[in-house]
């Protein structure tokens, strides 16, 4: 020891006098600066001296960024509700760092490093996006995850491994689907999400997996893979009762795997029109009536007429009629075939009617219209209406046919549906869907159930300006129209 100590005192004897010599040999021109840098250099070589002296080592800290990993669901921000940590701070692996919310969930981060907090990023109420720095954290030497820069690569996942297993792990392929919930309660109880088997959808891990992995790990799906099947032990329900035996046999684990690509387009064309439009009508307040109209007369005078339109190649049905007996009723409510301006300080009262015809075609909604059917027969309905749909199922129709309406209808019963909500088409005030001719059995006037052909109405008007009395009223006429096809006739013009 004596030795070591004569040894030592010799070495900072040898230090003093160099140093003391380079600094006297120092030119006049020399700053201080300079010889104090070299002053510096000479005292880290003592330190050096002692360290190999005693064996001593300084501790090395390294800054890492702590992102906002993806937390699932598509999520892709989120905003920071609460910091639970503040510039200074210590933190172990797994201490809640800050509380944040999507659009489905709130969820708790926890750090992953062990540490002190040197910068938070973002203040409360901020939007954060996934993949970007949420703190920076000045880790511990002993802190998981980090690595000292001279280790190599394979020590660095050896390092890190525990919050791989949790974070990334992956079966046959494919990324483990969890909530972070579900992964800290796996990681907390030292359990691979590998080996547990999921029952949410698209193989997604639930919180009740973990749970029930915890009870009986052999319903795991390494477990059931390497050891035989267990038959649980017999449950006694009474003693005076003999003994039940339940058996399970576990279920087989159903990995979903994604069928094809998801694939991006640019919206164009009709469907471009359609959003423009639908955009607009959301802005209108509509109130909805609805209503049942006997169409069994109607079903009657087609079966008898059609006969003679298809000798003449014309396609009848009763849509020719409906038209025209919508028109007559809005010959007495004239406020239902308007429309009003952007602003509805103006209203206009349309001396046509232009009613339009909802069709889907392959390239989106699209609502021709028949102009003048005041002034048009049912046959020459008829006759328009055959052009409409071929133009329009060849995609051909051409800006004239598009523009002018000022009453719409929608035939939702082709498709087989019964009551709509329909919306309105600016700048026009309202519109009717019609439902399928269904055969119900109802009472007639003597209180006898008989078969009678009902569809289904469903209306929706701009209440800015029509009242829900004005739209029963009218479909009150229209369905003594229908219901009587005489009083088109007595009516007519």
């Amino acid at each position: 020891m004596a030795s070591a100590l004569r040894r030592l005192k010799w070495e900072k004897f040898r230090f003093l006098n160099n140093l003391s010599k380079r600094k006297s040999s120092c030119k006049q021109n020399h700053t201080r600066t300079i010889c104090q840098r070299k002053t510096n250099q000479y005292v880290c070589h003592s330190q050096l001296v002692l360290c190999r002296t005693f064996h001593w080592s300084p501790v090395c800290h390294e800054l890492v960024q702590f992102k906002l990993a993806d937390i699932g669901e598509g999520i892709r921000e989120v905003q920071l509700k609460e910091w639970f940590v503040k510039v200074g701070d210590h933190v172990s692996q797994f201490d809640s760092i800050c509380e944040v919310q999507s659009d489905k969930a709130t969820v708790t981060i926890t750090s992953r490093y062990k540490g002190i907090i040197s910068k938070l990023y973002y203040d409360v109420d901020d939007i954060a996006l996934v993949s970007t720095p949420l703190v920076d954290i000045e880790t511990d030497a002993d802190s998981p995850g980090t690595t000292q820069s001279g280790s190599s690569s394979s020590s660095s996942e050896v390092s890190s491994s525990s919050d791989d297993e949790h974070s990334m792990q992956r079966i046959r392929g494919r990324k483990v689907l969890a909530t972070p919930a579900v992964r800290r309660l796996a990681m907390e109880n030292k359990i691979k999400l590998s080996d547990v088997e999921a029952t949410g959808k698209d193989g997604r891990i639930l919180k009740d997996d973990i749970l029930k992995y915890i009870e009986d790990p052999s319903v795991g799906k390494q477990a059931k893979a390497s050891a035989p099947l267990a038959t649980p032990p017999a449950v006694t329900v009474e003693p005076s009762k003999p003994t039940p035996v339940v058996s399970t046999t576990p279920i087989q684990p159903r990995i979903t795997l994604p069928v094809g690509k998801d694939h991006t387009e640019k919206i164009k064309g009709m469907r471009k029109a359609m959003v423009k439009t639908m955009t607009e009508a959301n802005n209108i307040p509509t109130f909805g009536y609805d209503d049942e109209f006997d169409m069994s007369a109607l079903v009657d005078l087609r079966s008898k007429v059609k006969a003679i339109t298809d000798e003449k190649g014309v396609k009848f049905s009763y849509m020719p009629i409906i038209m025209k007996a919508v028109s007559m009723a809005l010959t007495e409510f004239p406020m239902l075939n308007a429309s009003v301006d952007k602003t509805c300080e103006n209203i206009t009262y349309k001396a046509v009617h232009n009613i339009g015809i909802a069709m889907d075609t392959q390239d989106g909604l699209i609502v021709p219209n028949v102009k003048n059917v005041q002034s048009l027969s049912i046959f020459e309905l008829a006759t328009e209406l055959n052009r409409l749909q071929s133009l329009g199922l060849a995609g051909k129709l051409g800006t004239s046919d598009l523009s002018g309406g000022t009453f719409s209808l929608s035939n939702i019963g082709a498709i087989g549906g019964t009551y709509a909500r329909p919306v309105i088409l600016p700048p026009e005030v309202s519109i009717g869907a019609l439902g399928k001719i269904q055969t119900l059995p109802r009472y007639d006037n003597h209180g006898n159930v008989v078969k009678k052909h009902i569809m289904c109405v469903s209306w929706s008007a701009d209440h800015r300006v029509i009242e829900g009395a004005y739209m029963a009223r009218f479909s009150n006429l229209l369905k003594s129209f229908l219901e009587n096809p005489g009083l088109i006739m007595l009516y007519l013009r």
